[in-house]
């Protein structure tokens, strides 16, 4: 058997060099990607993310725990946990420092934890995560957590790739008021207020539910105004409540196409994304070196506008001149 066979038959090492492949996007995993695709669309994808500090490890680690442990659901469940960390200004690798918080779970054959690094990717995550995930759901994992770095603003490009969206936040952070010009609430389908039991977490959570008046008033059923829950990951309270949210909001999107749309958005977005690549690769690859280099000194003269210098490079391109 060779690699995707061997990851599809559950060998796990084989799982992981196959996502080694498709992360550092050699043609050995481009290819496996094209054969992979079939098989994908079935995970439920949830994203995990809030600022740094708010404990999305911790609960990531304890949901992925609770996923396994569900009374109706059978043995060979499968949990994955894709976490983004911090780019290493050294080596430009992961830090790994969400792997060092889980590793409670890591010896459990039916979660597998694959952290990633951003590589300086905007939006707290990586541009291969997607691909990730189209491995992992391809393998049978499901749900897949994804964690997001945590960089705060930027956090709100998960909304592009989850089907649902857990945004953790916690007392003691600073003002709360912050995480709505974030544009971090709006894009929540669950909040959650980690860290419940530490001093002024009632603060944060009557600021959110204001917040959220503001934001879905009575009578108003334009949007699904989600639920704010209070957890303490370190001792699993409030857990469940989250798990049975998640579990919700998964039906809610099956039943209202809102799966389906979903889909639809992000693997449009994936095809624009590798074709605007493709062209700029293949007019590189046709201009040559010098041309491009030519091209780009116009631009710093101020000859071209960067508008009318991309025009010219796609009539090209295309065959257009």
């Amino acid at each position: 058997m060779d690699l995707v066979e061997r990851a599809l038959a559950g060998e796990r090492l084989a799982l992981a060099r196959l996502l080694t492949q498709v992360e550092n996007d050699t043609p050995a995993g481009r290819a496996a990607l094209d054969r992979l695709f079939p098989r994908t669309g079935r995970a439920h994808l949830v994203g995990i993310t809030g600022a740094p500090g708010t404990g999305k490890s911790s609960l990531a680690n304890r949901l992925a725990r609770a996923f396994r442990s569900l009374g109706d659901c059978s043995p060979a469940r499968k949990v994955a946990v894709l976490a983004v960390d911090p780019s290493s200004p050294f080596t430009g690798g992961a830090l790994l420092g969400d792997r060092l918080r889980m590793k409670d779970i890591s010896g459990d054959p039916g979660v597998f934890i694959r952290s990633m690094a951003s590589r300086g990717a905007v939006g707290g995550v990586a541009r291969a995560t997607a691909a990730l995930a189209s491995v992992l759901d391809a393998a049978g994992y499901d749900p897949i957590f994804i964690e997001t770095v945590g960089a705060g603003q930027s956090e709100v490009e998960i909304v592009r790739l989850a089907h649902s969206v857990v945004v953790v936040d916690a007392p003691g952070l600073g003002d709360d008021i912050q995480a709505i010009k974030a544009g971090i609430l709006e894009i929540a389908d669950i909040l959650v207020v980690n860290k419940a039991d530490l001093p002024g977490a009632e603060n944060t959570l009557r600021a959110l539910e204001n917040m959220l008046e503001l934001a879905y008033p009575a009578g108003s059923a334009e949007r699904r105004r989600p639920p704010l829950l209070r957890a303490t990951a370190t001792t699993g309270e409030g857990v469940e409540e989250i798990v049975r949210a998640i579990l919700e909001h998964r039906a809610y999107l099956k039943e209202t196409g809102g799966w389906q749309r979903r889909e639809q958005d992000r693997l449009r977005r994936e095809f624009e994304a590798l074709l605007s690549a493709a062209l700029v690769a293949r007019w590189r690859e046709q201009a040559g070196s010098r041309a491009v280099h030519e091209l780009f000194a116009r631009i710093a003269s101020r000859e071209v506008s960067p508008s009318q210098a991309a025009e010219e490079a796609v009539k090209k391109t295309m065959g257009c001149e």
